[in-house]
């Protein structure tokens, strides 16, 4: 009687690792045979990355250094430099039309309350309004990013 109550609980416990690897292999087979992964792509060297068209090379544009005065009781001026990021084929429309974006981005960052600069986060909640005033100067095209290089206080 012993004999039977041992070989009992052996038995189900071989049980439960058989199941897994049958429904982990199942789901590897899955997987594969739907294509959400190859093996044979993972132990083949990997592709060489081919070179685009001369449109996609990013090209940098330089924005003109802006400097504001910002209104308050402390005697401070913000200093801005900014790169915008385009193609090739858009490199000549922002050159041409730098004006409007130096315009843009002087009217918002002289609307900014004084208070906000001193905030945590201020940069980022700055650039992403930068790019939607450069974007709606540009064009979506045109404007792939925007680069900050230069934000301080003098």
């Amino acid at each position: 009687m012993t004999e039977t109550a041992e070989t009992k609980p052996r038995k189900k416990g071989m049980l439960i690792p058989i199941a897994a690897t049958l429904i982990l292999g199942g789901a590897g087979f899955a997987s594969t045979y739907l294509g959400l992964w190859s093996p044979a792509a993972m132990l083949s060297a990997p592709a060489e990355a081919k070179a685009g068209p001369v449109g996609d090379q990013p090209e940098f544009v330089d924005i003109p250094t802006i400097e504001i005065i910002i209104p308050g009781g402390r005697a401070r001026s913000l200093i801005l430099s900014a790169t915008i990021e385009s193609d090739a084929t858009h490199k000549g429309q922002v050159q041409h039309l730098m004006p409007r974006v130096s315009d843009a981005f002087t009217t918002f960052l002289s609307d900014v309350d004084p208070s906000a600069y001193d905030k945590r986060g201020v940069l980022e909640i700055i650039r992403t309004e930068l790019v939607g005033r450069t974007r709606l100067v540009l064009g979506d095209e045109a404007v792939k990013d925007l680069l900050i290089t230069e934000f301080r206080f003098k």
